[in-house]
């Protein structure tokens, strides 16, 4: 196998934030699964192996709620070893005072409440159940004091992760015409610089034919619009990942979003794409008109 497939098992105790490092990872383009059996986890490690690349990184929460023991999951693991993967446990806790003040916000029950228990002793009954996978984890997370942004941080620092890669940028043309779109981080309008709509033998191509880009960075404006912009966008991003954020949309408008912002956009998706962000690259109303 040319590829290598990771595969991290998240767990912990009720409350300390499994579901959140797996919202944090999904969003960091891992594919995560909620509660696998044990016993098919090898067959679903084999899928991921026969795949073209989409489950390379995936991430499955287990927790006591399995009812199955960890010995299993221990044996699995080191057969998945075998076959080539990368398995990895990350193991979230919380101090007793945290995960009760959590359940009370939440007002849900615990997973393990016994009649005649208090949460504290639950918590702590949980804990001793969860020794076995805590003594195997390869990366142990306190997140008694951590945000969404600081988990996050450590995520991606503790698994290796570029932090280029952390971050997903997408770069959206559209025509002020139809409404700048809503999800929109950053806007740019371009609808400054010479439309190729006002030239018969340009009118029925879009921005992503080469007549219409030659046209459109022909002119002056557009090459100094680049100049500027450009050490503006690389002096974002850094500060966007630091930040925590794990998505970043940036609109390109002009009046139709058929011609100049097509373009554009194509062409900035490019070179945010050569500084390592993993991007991607839609026309909204390129269609349209």
């Amino acid at each position: 196998m040319d590829r290598k497939v990771q595969i991290v098992i998240i767990s912990g105790t009720s409350g300390a934030g499994k579901s959140r490092a797996a919202d944090i990872l999904e969003d960091l383009g891992w594919y995560c699964v909620d509660n696998l059996p044990i016993a098919l986890l090898q067959k679903f490690a084999e899928f991921c192996i026969s795949s073209d690349g989409r489950y390379d990184r995936v991430a499955l929460v287990t927790d006591i709620r399995t009812g199955d023991g960890f010995e299993p999951l221990f044996e699995t693991m080191k057969a998945l070893g075998e076959m080539g993967c990368e398995c990895r446990i990350i193991f979230l806790d919380s101090d007793t005072d945290a995960i009760i003040r959590r359940y009370k916000e939440s007002r849900r029950p615990h997973p393990l409440a016994a009649d005649g228990e208090t949460l504290a002793e639950t918590v702590e009954r949980e804990r001793r159940k969860l020794g076995p996978i805590r003594e195997h984890a390869d990366i142990l997370i306190d997140t008694t004091v951590l945000n969404g942004a600081t988990l996050r941080e450590q995520l991606v620092t503790k698994l290796g992760l570029d932090a280029e890669q952390s971050m997903r940028v997408r770069v959206i043309s559209f025509g002020f015409k139809y409404g700048v779109p809503a999800e929109a981080d950053l806007v740019f309008d371009v609808r400054f610089l010479p439309n190729p709509f006002y030239h018969d033998e340009l009118r029925t191509l879009t921005g992503l034919d080469e007549p219409v880009r030659d046209f459109v960075f022909g002119f002056e404006n557009t090459r100094e619009f680049f100049r500027r912009m450009q050490p503006l966008i690389e002096f974002l991003l850094p500060g966007y990942v630091e930040e925590g954020k794990s998505s970043l949309t940036i609109a390109i408008g002009c009046t139709g979003g058929r011609h100049r912002s097509t373009a554009i956009a194509k062409e900035l998706a490019d070179r945010i794409s050569a500084l390592g962000y993993r991007t991607t690259v839609s026309h909204r109303d390129i269609d349209k008109g």
